[in-house]
């Protein structure tokens, strides 16, 4: 039977061959820069290049949606020296891994900031993020949050 569409299936990694984890394993040793090149790669992966060219642009780890939990929010910054860097520094000691930042050029001394992030690691609530970006020094007002 002739397929004229491309599908894909959820498989419980335990019940496939081993070189699909190492595959995956491979894809993420590059993705993170520990390895340079795919020949470093597949070594460090324990399988064959052939192995690995074969495989890498079909394997792929199943991700979640609950985990890729994203937060937006806009902001107007007063236009003062390390107010936009003190904002990303909550960011990072909440743990939210920032995806974007747009930022408008300063008209009478505020700025017009969004912000992206995936919020699925967070180790504070939405709500104490929330209030914590409000006492960041030199945030005026939260606009809009989704």
């Amino acid at each position: 039977m002739e397929k004229y569409y491309e599908s894909y299936l959820v498989i419980d990694e335990r019940v496939l061959p081993e070189v699909f984890q190492k595959v995956i394993h491979a894809n993420s040793l590059l993705e993170n820069g520990e390895a340079k090149s795919a020949s470093e790669a597949t070594k460090m992966a324990g399988i064959s290049r052939s192995v690995y060219y074969k495989y890498r642009d079909a394997v792929f780890p199943y991700v979640r949606r609950e985990n890729n939990e994203m937060i937006t929010v806009q902001l107007i910054l007063m236009d003062r020296p390390g107010v936009l860097m003190n904002l990303l520094s909550f960011f990072y000691k909440a743990n939210a891994n920032i995806l974007t930042v747009n930022q408008n050029i300063p008209v009478r001394g505020r700025a017009m900031v969004s912000i992206s992030a995936k919020s699925n690691r967070m180790c504070i609530s939405e709500e104490e993020f929330l209030e914590g970006l409000r006492d960041v020094e030199g945030v005026i007002k939260i606009d809009s949050i989704t």
